[in-house]
């Protein structure tokens, strides 16, 4: 079976989905790999160290697309890119079907299998194929670090000649994924760190990695499954945001990774309580993907608003593109290989994973909640 692998046309996209290391595998497995011409030069992957591997460099994405079983990406196609696939051919990527639900539709009517990995279960194993913990995790690295570079202050504590400096202090604001990884990173780099979740079944992991929990007892349950934090009830959310009130204005550095059900972010951080903390903080708002976790936070921009930096990147993964692109080819070669038999790929639809993760197939929407998002979107 033929698997293509095409140049990413996003802004400021610098990965690719697939890296050298994982061609190797894929084609001592029965597939065809084609790459686009210069598809991996951003992530500084050759085309020589893909043909090394085994691959076939394409001159273009027409080329490459021709007689491909499979598309691998990361993002969602454009619709001028979704038209260029054929009928029958099945395409795997971080579609976010829920944010694109008219795009899915007509992948659908154009005949694509569409297979999200954004959709992915959160299950044993399903681990080693979840791309959104992959870049999750490299997401909270950097924005700690992106926390560190905005302070005007050290993170650790110094005793020096001149007088002891303490350590700054950080607060992440969500221990799934990218928070926990934000707060090994600040401990690292000798940062006090508290922490607070909505799910209390959280507090160990965030000891675990060197942080103090704080948080208040629930009144309903904010797990909503899957390793995911579902929305507060009324009273909860406002014994919560005066726990947010109170820890922002002790912080140095605040880091906000929210978001709901891995797509929605909620808006945890108010413009009062940024002027309530001290001129020269941070925030950083991971959260920014999902429309932000603070009142003032512009997605893809750094602001300073009441002497607070204010900082909300988007597509960190992308920041770090080498290891970023590594990480997602392992996730997508493990994908593949778990469902590969005789000369290719097999969709399974009785299986938990692909039943799940898989959002068109001939000529229908079949996931629910892209489903909902389309009626939704036509009332």
């Amino acid at each position: 079976m033929k698997l293509t692998v095409l140049k990413e046309t996003a802004d400021g996209e610098r990965r690719i989905a697939l890296a050298p290391e994982s061609v190797k595998k894929l084609t001592a497995s029965g597939y065809a790999i084609t790459i686009e011409q210069g598809a991996g030069e951003r992530a500084f992957f050759t085309d020589e160290a893909f043909t090394a591997s085994g691959a076939t460099v394409a001159p273009d994405a027409a080329s490459a697309l021709a007689g491909a079983g499979i598309v691998l990406r990361l993002g969602a196609p454009t619709e001028l890119e979704a038209a260029a696939l054929s009928r029958g051919q099945v395409l795997i990527g971080s579609l976010m079907p829920t944010r694109h639900p008219r795009l899915m539709r007509a992948l659908a009517k154009h005949g694509i299998t569409a297979i999200s990995t954004d959709a992915i279960p959160r299950t044993t194993k399903a681990q080693s194929m979840d791309t959104l913990s992959s870049m999750a995790n490299i997401a909270g690295y950097r924005g700690a670090l992106i926390a560190a570079m905005a302070l005007p202050t050290y993170c650790p504590m110094f005793m020096t000649a001149a007088g002891t400096i303490f350590p700054a202090k950080f607060f992440v604001i969500g221990a799934g994924v990218a928070g926990l990884q934000a707060i090994a990173t600040a401990r690292r780099l000798g940062a006090q760190v508290f922490a607070t979740d909505v799910r209390p079944e959280v507090k160990e992991q965030i000891e675990s990695v060197g942080a103090k929990y704080v948080g208040i007892e629930l009144v309903q349950s904010a797990a909503a499954g899957g390793g995911y934090a579902a929305a507060l009830s009324a009273e909860d959310t406002a014994r919560q945001r005066a726990l947010l009130a109170e820890q922002c204005t002790k912080s140095d550095a605040v880091i906000t990774t929210a978001l709901i059900g891995g797509i929605t972010a909620p808006r945890l951080i108010s413009a009062e309580m940024v002027r309530s903390m001290k001129p020269g903080s941070v925030i950083v708002d991971l959260g920014a993907e999902g429309g932000g976790n603070c009142e003032l936070s512009r997605p893809g921009e750094s602001i300073t608003a009441h002497g607070v930096t204010i900082a909300a990147p988007l597509n960190l993964p992308s920041t770090m593109p080498a290891d970023a692109s590594r990480l997602w080819s392992r996730n997508m070669t493990n994908l593949l290989l778990a469902y590969s038999k005789g000369s290719g790929f097999v969709l399974d639809l009785k299986d938990e994973i692909l039943s799940a993760a898989t959002i068109t197939h001939e000529g229908e929407v079949r996931h629910a909640r892209t489903k909902d998002a389309l009626a939704a979107a036509s009332t």
